[in-house]
């Protein structure tokens, strides 16, 4: 064989490679809507931000949140976990007191704890990456993919904002001749009811806000029915695996009710579960502020959504009264100033408190768990003001 034969040969070998790394690249590249129909998309984490933070504004931060911290979470009285970040870089974190006081567990960076209606983000990431695929669309009747679902005019996007009219599953299932409370009540106990107990909406559809558990309940069972799967495994392939949430979990009440970390009240006393504490979807996951950072980033990242839909994700949908308080598709806002909107979502079950907050401009992010009650989390809002022109004060005691 002569050089020139040689070359030949050495270079076709060269542009199969070429060829055949296009190639798998084109696949692990696929946008959600690109997706078979069986395959699930799936949230791609966020590796090595940039630009990087000096040690100098690292260091100056760090002292005016530890001033902050120490002033909100006076001493003997913390507990739980306490992150601040910066282009995915971790600015200042906190982990205090007990996971299980009886059991004297202390809480660290790995300790998952119940997140509350925080929860509700992570089930409106999972519809939307669902909705971003073409699996189902915003604007979709709930009744053609949950088909007993008694109110026609009720769409994903009404459940996504509050705006459904339904009534509030904690409210119609106390009374005994709904629901016997020694029974433990499951979502699709949930839409059983509402049909067959005829609980009628509270007000017209998409007429005005109205922040209903129901609605995020409703959302997983359609998880459930779009992916063939538990909302817990749908959770997990779509979010936790991707994102690398080792920490993270659906609560079970079945399997997870003994070792679940509990919550308290102010006092330290504990306290036990009830008949809703199986419903998932507005509640019952349980993480950590390092994994919720992950989600975070992922939801900042130019893979999260196409552009029109991510757009209307941020948006408030209610303007019946004027106010600064709105709703996005899973999101909290608050309207500070022409330009200037606060999106975060706070969360509260049993003695479970917690915050999540999201400076989309300024990269940032923050969040609070707390498994002992305390409304400290929700201050954590007035940290926007050391990364923009947000009218906050760090030593402000309001509310």
């Amino acid at each position: 064989m002569n050089l020139l034969q040689r070359l030949n040969i050495l270079y076709l070998l060269i542009l199969i490679l070429v060829l055949s790394s296009c190639t798998n690249k084109k696949k692990v590249e696929l946008l959600d809507s690109e997706l078979p129909k069986n395959v699930l998309p799936k949230m791609k984490p966020v590796i090595n931000e940039s630009p990087k933070l000096t040690a100098d504004y690292i260091r100056k931060t760090k002292n005016r949140i530890d001033s902050f911290y120490n002033k909100n979470w006076p001493y003997n009285s913390e507990n739980g976990g306490f992150l601040v970040a910066k282009n995915g870089q971790i600015l200042y974190e906190r982990y205090n007191g007990f996971a299980n006081f009886n059991h004297k567990t202390l809480i660290d960076k790995n300790t998952p704890l119940h997140i509350a209606s925080v929860s509700k983000v992570l089930t409106a990431t999972a519809i939307l990456k669902l909705i971003n695929a073409k699996k189902m669309d915003l604007d979709q009747k709930v009744n053609t993919i949950l088909k007993e679902f008694p109110f026609p005019e009720v769409t994903i996007r009404t459940l996504l904002n509050h705006r459904s009219g339904m009534r509030n599953y904690s409210y119609f299932t106390d009374k005994k001749e709904i629901w016997d409370k020694h029974k433990t009540l499951t979502n699709q106990d949930l839409l059983n009811l509402m049909v067959t107990k005829n609980i009628e909406l509270e007000y017209k559809t998409d007429t005005h806000f109205s922040y209903c558990n129901t609605n995020y309940a409703m959302l997983a069972l359609i998880i459930e029915k779009i992916t063939g799967l538990s909302y817990k495994e749908a959770m997990k392939k779509i979010i936790f695996e991707p994102l690398g949430m080792k920490d993270t979990y659906v609560f079970d009440y079945e399997k997870d009710k003994k070792t679940a970390f509990p919550s308290y009240k102010g006092n330290w006393v504990q306290i036990g579960l009830d008949y809703l504490d199986a419903i998932y979807g507005d509640k019952n996951i349980y993480s950590t502020p390092r994994d919720l950072l992950k989600l975070d980033r992922a939801r900042s990242a130019s893979s999260f959504l196409n552009p029109k839909l991510l757009e209307q994700v941020y948006t408030g949908y209610s303007n019946e009264h004027k106010g600064k308080r709105n709703y996005g598709l899973g999101i909290r806002m608050t309207e500070l100033d022409p330009g200037i909107t606060l999106y975060y979502h706070n969360g509260w079950w049993h003695g479970s408190t917690t915050s999540y907050v999201t400076l989309r401009k300024e990269n940032v992010t923050i969040i609070a768990l707390s498994n002992k009650y305390s409304k400290s989390p929700y201050n954590i809002r007035k940290l926007s003001a050391l990364f923009g022109n947000y009218p906050f004060h760090l030593d402000d005691d309001s509310e």
